[in-house]
């Protein structure tokens, strides 16, 4: 009777045994999951603290001369433009690594719980698919500066246009407002550099030189390598000098030349040195 009980135990423990041990490695492999969870979700906090600020910027624009100040600018925005790529290849690095990671999950979740394999699909990109975002500084060389194309608001293209043909037709007073109303608009406009410039037109058109040379500062400074810089830079020295500033307008009109030698503004740049006697 004993070695009956003894040989029915030992049936009943060889028919448990592959099923205990199949709940043990699916309890480990439902911990590996949660584990794998946990770090993605660190990743992702981690990813939310890069993009909070730390505080008021500590960056104050000093200079004696507009030139320096201007230098101090751009020297700041090649600063920017370094982080701000490497905050995007860092970005890039983590949706590609998270995104990895849930496919992963997707298929060890599915083979637990005993799904059909063929039927997954491929893994949608961590944060949504999204076009290739070009490099800074390639592109279309537009009025941001960035050289990126940008995609025109609702209606903005048509008031750049409206602003342009009151300028070009001679009403000064009239496309000065407009540019103005244009960039509190559109604030970041691609067009923004190009309003500025032609703003400061009209108000050189109604004998403002110095509302006039601060627009086309405002049109260089804010950006220094778009298209539209080296007729902003030649503007802001030609005004400068009928200001009376003649040391300032040489140097700046001379930084035509200097920073950008194909130009076709260089020519009138030097012209206008000629004219001021610029040594």
């Amino acid at each position: 009777m004993r070695a009956q009980v003894f040989a029915g135990l030992s049936a009943v423990a060889l028919i448990l045994a592959p099923v205990m041990s199949a709940a043990q490695s699916r309890d480990e492999t439902l911990a590996d999951v949660r584990q794998q969870l946990s770090v993605l979700y660190v990743e992702i906090q981690r990813l939310k603290r890069e993009l909070s600020t730390t505080g008021a910027p500590g960056t104050v624009v000093t200079g004696a001369s507009t030139l320096e100040r201007m230098d101090v600018i751009e020297k700041q925005l090649q600063v920017l433009t370094g982080k701000t790529e490497q905050l995007q290849y860092r970005v890039e690095r983590v949706v590609e690594d998270g995104t990895n990671r849930i496919g992963d999950l997707e298929f060890r979740l599915v083979e637990l719980e005993g799904g059909d394999l063929s039927a997954l699909g491929e893994t949608t990109t961590l944060g949504g698919d999204v076009e290739d975002v070009p490099s800074l500084g390639a592109g279309e060389n537009d009025g941001s500066g960035d050289g990126a194309p940008t995609e025109l608001a609702v209606g903005e293209e048509a008031d750049f246009a409206r602003a342009i043909a009151a300028l070009d037709n001679g009403e000064f007073v009239s496309a000065a407002d407009q540019f103005a109303t244009f960039v509190q608009t559109y604030p970041g406009s691609p067009l923004e550099a190009e309003a500025h410039l032609r703003r400061g037109q009209a108000l050189e058109g109604q004998a403002e030189t110095t509302g006039a040379a601060r627009a086309y500062l405002e049109a260089y400074s804010g950006a220094p390598i778009a298209g539209t810089a080296p007729e902003a830079l030649f503007r802001l020295g030609k005004s400068l000098g009928a200001l009376g500033q003649i040391n300032e307008a040489c140097v700046t009109l001379n930084e035509v030349g200097v920073r950008f030698p194909g130009a076709a503004f260089v020519t009138e740049a030097q012209a206008e040195m000629v004219k001021l006697q610029c040594p």
